[in-house]
């Protein structure tokens, strides 16, 4: 069973769009996307500098661009079936890419969604002085009462020896400089709290923009989330979609599941590299290509019609 990872926010980096707009049905993906969204994306993948593309607003558009366009090389013209892909999963707004591989939704539905998702998370970041940071190795109950001492809230299980933990600034300092035992604490380069409290009034904003979108049944597996569990309503699955901004990401049930299923092969979409390196570690004995170039779709492909 072959399944393709979609990667989230902070995948990204400057420049990354480059050699890919040389390909024809990536670059008329992309143009298509950017025309729908009213996003520049060609010029914030290409020459927009890391401040800019760490702005929310603009990073999760990128990023589900990118992967839905990484499919589309992948495919030149194919239907995403005729290939040997059986299942999905996106971490975080790569969701929203999984959702239309699956076949959700299609990609102008997709590249909106994730537009409002992206202007509705960057308001709720704004009220507020927050941030997080990641939590390597310890215990993971240890970690969790220390989270809870702080107010913090687990907003990624990213899998073993990783949690990625959100909140007000000051107490995400304070864990930096008290961590739990045996843990190292590194601050990331976020505009927010994603996936905890803090993004209830995004939750909301997006709750009221799900209610305009016409979904179908998802026709591959797609893993939420949530609990890491298959998912076979694309109505349930929208839901999932806008309760996940305020809830944690749990990557580490999504793996495990996907291995329960009989996963023997994944691929990571481009901006690719981040759940390659967790796959590797998480997932032993799991065939793992990560799309980072157009150099490494021959790889791709020679899993997906071989």
């Amino acid at each position: 069973m072959i399944a393709l990872l979609c990667p989230g926010q902070g995948s990204q980096t400057p420049g990354f769009l480059a050699p890919w707009l040389e390909l024809t049905s990536f670059r008329e993906a992309i143009e298509s996307m950017q025309e729908v969204s009213g996003i520049d994306l060609i010029a914030h993948g290409t020459v927009s500098d890391a401040d800019t593309i760490r702005d929310t607003a603009i990073a999760q558009p990128l990023i589900v661009a990118a992967g839905i366009a990484t499919m589309a090389a992948l495919m030149d013209g194919k239907d995403l079936h005729d290939s040997k892909v059986s299942g999905i999963a996106g971490h975080s707004v790569g969701e929203i890419t999984a959702a239309v591989g699956a076949g959700i939704f299609d990609a102008a539905t997709g590249i909106k969604f994730v537009r409002e998702r992206g202007e509705a998370m960057a308001r709720a970041a704004a009220l507020e002085s927050t941030s997080m940071a990641a939590i390597l190795g310890g215990e993971l109950q240890a970690i969790e009462d220390r989270l809870s001492e702080l107010e913090l809230e687990p907003a990624n299980y990213n899998g073993p020896g990783q949690i990625v933990a959100a909140g007000a600034t000051a107490q995400i300092g304070e864990l930096q400089a008290n961590p739990p035992a045996g843990t190292r604490v590194v601050p990331l380069q976020v505009a927010g709290a994603f996936h905890s409290r803090f993004m209830k009034p995004a939750q909301s904003s997006l709750a009221q923009y799900a209610n305009s979108m016409a979904v179908a049944d998802p026709t591959i597996a797609i893993w939420s989330n949530q609990d890491g569990h298959q998912v076979s309503s694309g109505d349930e699955f929208l839901k999932r979609l806008v309760s996940q901004v305020a809830s944690p990401v749990r990557w580490d049930l999504c793996m495990q599941n996907m291995i329960d299923s009989g996963v023997t092969s994944v691929i990571e979409l481009a901006p690719a590299g981040t759940l390659a390196g967790i796959a590797k570690r998480a997932m032993p004995g799991v065939e793992i290509v990560a799309v980072k170039t157009p150099e490494n779709l021959d790889a791709a492909l020679s899993i997906l019609y071989n």
